[in-house]
């Protein structure tokens, strides 16, 4: 067993917004991770080293700015998509729903038994909330765009005040229950 296992370079930046600022991480293979607005350094820290063995992470805005630049813009309303390349991790089952999540369009919403029922597991409707809810690389796997089936936000690892800017941006009608205006 070799244990002098090369050290992986993880790269990690701030982006500010008018909102709050949100943490990207990214490998020299693309974009791994962008995180929630009521997140921190720590949040980035703790997903790399979970993931990513024998990672060091290195602060590098200009890596970043490519990502940081295409976040801003779609967030003002200034793109419908992303392009960057990206690096997902995840199991297989997760790797699938997010692809389904890149396959729902601008503009648009869908339930979590939609998302189920792309991936042709219909009874899987629990372990896709699970997967979604891992998502790492938010806005790029729009998770913003899954809704409950009653047509009323659910949960959203990047805050919910970040799910409702992101889905304002795209003209998304969507419902609010008291809790969620508060």
């Amino acid at each position: 067993m070799n244990t002098n296992q090369p050290e992986t370079i993880v790269y990690w930046s701030e982006l500010q917004l008018k909102y709050g600022t949100i943490y990207l991480a990214a490998s020299k293979n693309g974009l791994l991770y962008v995180g929630s607005l009521q997140g921190d350094f720590e949040e980035i820290h703790n997903w790399v080293n979970k993931h990513i063995k024998n990672a060091n992470l290195e602060k590098n805005d200009d890596i970043l700015e490519p990502y940081k630049t295409e976040i801003i813009d779609f967030m003002d309303g200034k793109r419908t998509k992303l392009t960057s390349r990206c690096e997902e991790i995840g199991t297989s089952f997760q790797k699938e729903v997010w692809q389904a999540l890149r396959k729902i369009p601008y503009g648009e919403t869908r339930t979590y038994s939609d998302i189920a029922a792309m991936i042709q597991k219909p009874q899987a409707i629990r372990a896709v909330g699970r997967a979604i809810g891992a998502n790492p690389l938010l806005i790029y796997n729009p998770c913003h765009r899954v809704i409950g089936k009653n047509g009323k936000l659910t949960g959203f690892r990047g805050g919910l005040i970040m799910k409702k800017r992101l889905l304002k941006v795209e003209n998304v009608n969507f419902e609010e229950n008291e809790q969620q205006r508060r």
